[in-house]
């Protein structure tokens, strides 16, 4: 028996070249947007040109440290060399181990999880940044435990590093209270082991030997643009924390959040430090 099997069908090369085409539209369209959430309108203009000149190695390597900073937090104290004799008031741990620990829940009350450090060092200062920690991050977590039925998450997460003699401890905490906004603190300590001082970033900048003048332009770069994005949002309806790009507390003199990692010095403008919001804004100088 002879089976007639139709014909093939050629495709057709009009049809395919065309859906070939809006595949890649749709690529670049979804990069384009993007581009633009990281750098803002006016940035991805600047990067993207009719030449087709693309985003620098140096805008990418940036980008991955910022949005690398979540995994910073280990709950550790680095690896560190140093010469230096420090007194600690516990010799048998580091100069910075989690002393309190709790991970905890309650069924509609209460989800913990904390890991809350100590600077084993005994120093006046250390003292006065211990007795801060304890009231801000330990203090929150004993009233959380007290309460009943009011859905509170509540996590404590830290870093240190110790380069070259200077200290540097940061601590973040994540607040959920029963239907309110999400609120994100942050706060950093940093000291100069060698000096036996407290450090302020603008030092931290000139010991990088880099110019404040430099950083100052970096930080207004960055907050100019974050407020574009809000600008953005808001056009569509969205309600998010706006940022003043004049405001001085984004002069280096004012900005007291910042942490040190593998040379980079992390200046972080932690907004739910002072408001019921989770917004921050990081900018890294190196």
């Amino acid at each position: 028996m002879n089976v007639n099997l139709p014909k093939k069908e050629k495709p057709n090369v009009k049809a395919v070249i065309i859906y070939t085409i809006s595949i890649i539209a749709c690529i670049i369209a979804i990069i384009v947007v993007i581009l633009s959430y990281y750098y803002g309108s006016e940035e991805l203009d600047r990067l993207i040109t009719i030449g087709g000149s693309s985003i620098t190695q140096s805008d990418i390597d940036y980008q991955l440290l910022v949005s690398g900073f979540d995994e910073i937090f280990q709950n550790q104290l680095e690896e560190y060399n140093s010469d230096l004799d420090i007194k600690k008031i516990d010799e048998n741990q580091d100069l910075i181990y989690t002393y309190y620990t709790k991970n905890e829940t309650e069924e509609k009350s209460y989800e913990l999880n904390l890991n809350i450090p100590y600077i084993n060092i005994d120093n006046e200062t250390i003292a006065k940044y211990n007795e801060e920690i304890k009231e801000t991050f330990e203090g929150k977590a004993e009233n959380v435990l007290q309460t009943k039925n009011q859905n509170i998450i509540y996590t404590v997460q830290y870093e240190a590093t110790i380069e070259n003699d200077i200290l540097s401890l940061i601590i973040r905490s994540n607040l959920k209270e029963s239907s309110s906004a999400q609120r994100v603190i942050i706060q950093t300590y940093n000291y100069d082991l060698k000096n036996n001082k407290e450090i302020t970033l603008e030092e931290m900048i000139n010991n990088k030997q880099l110019s404040v003048q430099d950083v100052e332009n970096k930080i207004n770069e960055e907050i100019t643009t974050e407020q574009q994005k809000v600008q953005d949002l808001k056009s569509l309806g969205y309600s998010i924390f706006e940022r003043n790009p004049d405001d001085e507390m984004y002069k280096v003199k004012n900005s007291k959040e910042f942490f040190v990692k593998d040379g980079k010095i992390y200046i972080i403008y932690a907004y739910g430090n002072e408001n019921l919001t989770s917004e921050m804004d990081l900018v890294i100088a190196y």
